[in-house]
């Protein structure tokens, strides 16, 4: 998944990947093939890398069904495997077999090893369209196409940047692709309104439960800068939060502490899941009502501070076992943080800002293109090429796309940046009131709302239709 304001749109920070409390473990072969390090270079074209991927041919019993191929996101491609239990759903009633392709630079699939991190001219190589090269060479591998073989269907799943990658496959390999299911997937987000996203998110908590709680959080910047002022203050804070690091002057708290605070509440919207899940942090159903709950009333001052503790203990420490808050912006390799945030200094600049003043719950903080150029060049030697994503793939403008789902839940603030209307007739629309991010592409569950539910059916009716023109064009080619 994509994180929100320290990596600019990487998923999220995570704790553990699982399809909620009681989740099945899935069972795949994990595999490596040599792939080319530059795809687009004839120079040096025999320097290549391994790249990871988990394959299951359990539910594929002719050796003929189609192939389920996940396109891996910022991150080790075993999380997803076992967060994507819609695929697992799947497989038995198509026959399919299971891919999950790892992305270049996550996971196990390092390119330079231990250096891979080391330097710009590494990380240069970290690119969405080497990615899909990448997943393109893996299938050309298993799923061989010649003059007299076109191979077996191929139908594309991702969720958010997974998702983005889905339908670009698609776009660009549509020979290799049949169609694709594109959950959750900000493809629009490159030139959307900056402050869709937090507008969105205040929302969502605006709704959770009641109005106050946004207006709580709104109110809490200016408390939290005030108590960090002063050394009692700062004390105080200390004191109530437990962080992990004693903070010792005012940045710690509206820098550092409000940077964690607002990646807590796009995660808490993120996971708002109608069941306990574990997938950025242990955290019960319904989480942002959970929240929500210990602000229901107007609070001001230290009860306000006492009251936004206890609502924070619902991420932060659900469990009861974290001894300490730990608000440090430091790398997670699991969902590869660092990697992400060089990908959103090159080719996926989301400008995020927020207004305040009423029309979101955050502190003003207006977009600064330069700003954040600066800071890019600073720490990775580049600068973000604003327009890349739309040149490469189309944004607005998707007329010669097709077999496409572009799926959003609109209690997602990602889905501000989604595909929520077309007038292409070949590209679906699927909308989830209720929805939380990509929860289509999660295993079932009891609690699933109704338009979850439907979501998932047209998405299979769609894989089917989608297999069934495949058949057609083969028999009659």
């Amino acid at each position: 998944m994509m994180g929100t304001h320290r990596s600019i749109y990487l998923l999220l920070p995570l704790v553990v990947l699982l399809c909620g409390e009681a989740s099945p473990s899935y069972v795949y072969q994990t595999k490596y093939l040599d792939v080319p390090l530059d795809h687009f270079n004839y120079v040096n074209e025999t320097v290549t890398f391994k790249l990871r991927y988990l394959v299951n041919d359990t539910y594929n019993t002719d050796g003929n069904g189609p192939i389920l191929f996940y396109t891996g996101n910022e991150g080790d491609i075993e999380l997803f495997a076992q967060n994507t239990g819609f695929m697992w759903e799947l497989a038995p009633k198509l026959k399919a077999s299971l891919v999950f392709a790892e992305h270049r630079f996550y996971g196990k699939t390092l390119p330079f090893g231990n250096a891979s991190y080391d330097s710009p001219q590494h990380l240069g190589y970290l690119t969405s369209e080497q990615a899909l090269a990448d997943f393109a060479f893996l299938l050309a591998e298993i799923n061989p196409i010649n003059r007299t073989t076109r191979g077996r269907p191929v139908v594309a799943l991702g969720g958010s940047y997974g998702g983005m990658l889905a339908a670009w496959f698609r776009m660009k390999y549509p020979h290799l692709v049949v169609g694709a299911i594109a959950a959750s997937a900000p493809i629009r987000q490159f030139d959307a309104n900056c402050g869709v996203f937090n507008q969105i998110l205040t929302s969502v908590f605006t709704v959770a439960y009641t109005r106050e709680c946004s207006q709580n959080i709104a109110r809490s910047w200016e408390a939290l800068k005030n108590y960090s002022s002063t050394a009692d203050g700062l004390k105080m804070l200390q004191d109530k939060f437990k962080f992990c690091t004693n903070v010792t002057k005012a940045e710690d708290i509206t820098e550092t502490f409000f940077d964690y605070l607002q990646d807590v509440y796009g995660n808490l919207a993120m996971i708002n899941y109608p069941y306990n899940s574990s997938f950025l942090a242990p955290v019960p159903a319904y989480p942002v009502r959970e929240f929500c709950g210990r602000l229901a009333e107007n609070f001001t001052g230290a009860e306000l501070i006492s009251r936004l503790q206890e609502a924070l203990s619902i991420y932060s420490n659900y469990t009861g076992q974290t001894k300490c808050l730990e608000i440090s912006s430091s790398y997670d390799s699991s969902l590869g943080d660092k990697g992400w945030e060089f990908q959103s200094c090159t080719e996926m600049l989301m400008p995020m800002c927020s207004e305040g003043g009423g029309k979101d719950m955050f502190p003003k903080k207006p977009w600064d293109e330069k700003k954040n150029s600066d800071e890019c060049f600073k720490k990775f030697g580049v600068r973000p090429k604003p327009n890349a994503a739309f040149t490469m793939y189309g944004g607005q403008y998707l007329d010669g796309v097709s077999n496409i789902i572009f799926s959003n839940g609109l209690l997602d603030p990602w889905s501000g940046g989604g595909v929520l209307r077309s007038g292409n007739s070949n590209i679906k629309i699927v909308l989830i009131p209720e929805g939380a991010h990509h929860i289509d592409l999660r295993a079932a569950n009891d609690n699933d709302p109704g338009s979850v539910r439907e979501a998932r059916e047209i998405h299979l009716l769609n894989i089917q239709q989608w297999l069934k023109q495949f058949r057609k064009a083969k028999n009659f080619r």
